[in-house]
């Protein structure tokens, strides 16, 4: 049986699950852009004002930078490493490895497609 290629573009998702070095909760949304391989997002919502995030996405591994202009006032940022899956309950799933750059630790969060 042949899986249909993911495809984020138009995709809205929400953090369903978050680390305790994370600073993304349930109110903040994420709104993906793909074209070809390149994926680009926007988030906030929460302690995140504004973020945003650049990477690529080959097969269900999505690679990518992000930046964040947080409540403080401060600005972080890092890079993760993503499994995407295909639920039958939530749509689409992001199981984000997260490693800060600019403060200490790193995690887990999960994005649940909003449907």
């Amino acid at each position: 049986m042949h899986m249909k290629a993911i495809n984020l573009d138009g995709v809205v998702m929400y953090v369903s699950a978050t680390d305790d070095r994370g600073v993304v909760d349930a109110k903040t949304r994420l709104c993906f852009a793909q074209k070809g391989s390149r994926v680009f997002a926007r988030y906030g919502g929460g302690s995140v004002k504004r973020g945003c995030l650049v990477g690529t996405l080959s097969g269900s591994e999505l690679v990518f930078r992000y930046t964040q202009l947080e409540d403080s006032g401060d600005i972080h940022g890092g890079r993760s490493i993503c499994e995407v899956q295909r639920t039958a309950q939530t749509g689409l799933r992001v199981i984000e490895h997260f490693a800060w750059s600019t403060r200490s630790g790193s995690g887990t969060n999960i994005f649940d497609e909003m449907r």
